[in-house]
């Protein structure tokens, strides 16, 4: 059986009992990074053996995974923080067990758009939720179709990129747009900076941006 444990997303204490019970029950922890997976485990005093799965990895392990798992092994899947598979890795594991009829089991939890959409002011009766915007290839196009979009707009993003971001919204969404955008969610110097697109660009240009980022952007009206 696959167990899909959501982290937190910053505070340690986010975190379920039960989540706790089944990462102390399950026979091996997956870990999109064993290093920063050790911190959580570590300060719950869970001792199991730990090994990493992650989009380098993936596809490489997938199968022997799957073997074990239906050889009758339970395993928890971890991500750095949050759900995993909402922009983390999960899927290709999950789809192999759905294909070889394998139990899977995603636990409720910390999943850093949430908070950011609700905390935002925005409407949230209906959203569209886009993850990490592509890179380079499709990235001017993507942004060409969301001009469109009526719904309120979730984005997650690097805070190297959050400025350059911004400014691509400002070009394709209008200045006056309203945003919001969430930083360090759950953590001791957390921030939500509303606004529009231009006042929070400007902003986040006047200073160092650091820790995970969340945009939520309002839908064209």
């Amino acid at each position: 059986m696959l167990f899909l444990v959501p982290s937190p997303i910053g505070n340690l204490a986010d975190i379920t009992f039960r989540a706790i019970d089944i990462l102390k029950s399950v026979d091996l922890i997956l870990a999109e990074d064993t290093r920063t997976s050790a911190v959580l485990l570590n300060h719950y005093q869970i001792q199991k053996p730990i090994t990493p799965y992650h989009q380098h990895n993936e596809h490489k392990i997938v199968a022997h995974l799957t073997e074990q798992l239906q050889a009758g092994k339970t395993m928890a899947m971890l991500t750095d923080a949050g759900t995993p598979g909402v922009s983390d890795p999960a899927f290709l594991l999950v789809r192999e067990c759905v294909k070889h009829d394998i139990k899977v089991e995603c636990l409720p939890g910390a999943t850093a758009f949430v908070p950011a959409l609700v905390n935002s002011g925005l409407p949230m009766n209906s959203f569209c939720f886009e993850g990490f915007l592509p890179l380079k290839k499709g990235r001017q196009t993507m942004f060409k179709k969301l001009a469109e979009e009526e719904r309120t707009m979730v984005f997650y993003e690097s805070p190297m990129r959050l400025v350059k971001t911004l400014n691509e919204c400002i070009q394709y969404f209008g200045a006056e747009r309203q945003c919001c955008v969430s930083r360090e969610l759950t953590k001791k110097f957390e921030e939500n900076k509303r606004g529009t697109l231009q006042e929070v660009h400007d902003h986040f240009n006047s200073k160092v941006v650091k820790g995970e980022i969340v945009i939520v952007v309002a839908g064209k009206e």
